[in-house]
């Protein structure tokens, strides 16, 4: 089963190492679309891994057990699913299409490797990439959580290597230097679609029927 390309609503992906500013972004993202007229919603993710203090399940994450996930993946209830860091993650297929259905843009916080599943099952999927402006600047940002040690940290770092060496997969890369420029720029990768001659045609048919209609 996979999603029907033909549906009224956007499928994006967003990528980013540890420590890109990919939820940061993706959340100031969503108040951006609204000013522009624009519903879109993050994908709420399944994953394995505890909650964190302030986590709401059903809101940050559906946290579920290790055996519960595999279920779900086995029934095919996953539109992609990963493991990072020895937890799992998975983006639920039916929830998504229900959205899409509704003409809500749908942004997935999803690795390379779910953005892999993703291609292959939805056509027309938009896939950005964030990058960090330079390696010293992403190691600052993970240092400046002060929860981890000196060994954490370069293990993130070759994480974060590992990760953003997938960045010529994706349709497009957005450096976050400046996290307003950053959301500005993903705000214009969502919207453009929207501008697409086919779409605005048939959103503006009375328009377009009005403008051309002869005198009298």
């Amino acid at each position: 089963m996979t999603l029907s390309p033909s549906f009224p609503g956007g499928l994006f992906i967003l990528s980013a190492p540890s420590g890109g500013g990919k939820t940061s972004l993706s959340r100031a993202l969503l108040p951006y679309l609204a000013a522009h007229g624009v519903d879109a919603e993050i994908s709420v993710s399944y994953t394995t891994r505890a909650p964190r203090p302030g986590e709401q399940h059903g809101v940050h994450y559906h946290f579920v057990d290790g055996p519960g996930f595999g279920a779900m993946a086995q029934a095919n209830e996953f539109l992609e699913h990963a493991e990072v860091f020895g937890r799992r993650y998975g983006t639920g297929r039916a929830r998504t299409q229900a959205l899409l259905d509704a003409g809500q843009d749908v942004i997935l916080d999803i690795d390379w490797q779910g953005a892999r599943q993703v291609r292959k099952q939805v056509p027309g999927v938009t896939s950005i990439f964030i990058l960090p402006p330079s390696a010293a600047e992403l190691e600052r940002r993970l240092r400046s959580r002060g929860t981890d040690s000196d060994e954490v940290i370069a293990g993130r770092m070759a994480a974060a290597r590992q990760e953003m060496s997938h960045h010529d997969e994706y349709d497009y890369l957005v450096i976050n230097r400046d996290f307003d420029r950053a959301v500005a720029e993903l705000g214009s990768i969502l919207l453009a679609p929207r501008l697409l001659a086919a779409r605005q045609r048939k959103g503006h048919a009375a328009l377009l029927e009005d403008l051309l209609a002869s005198p009298g």
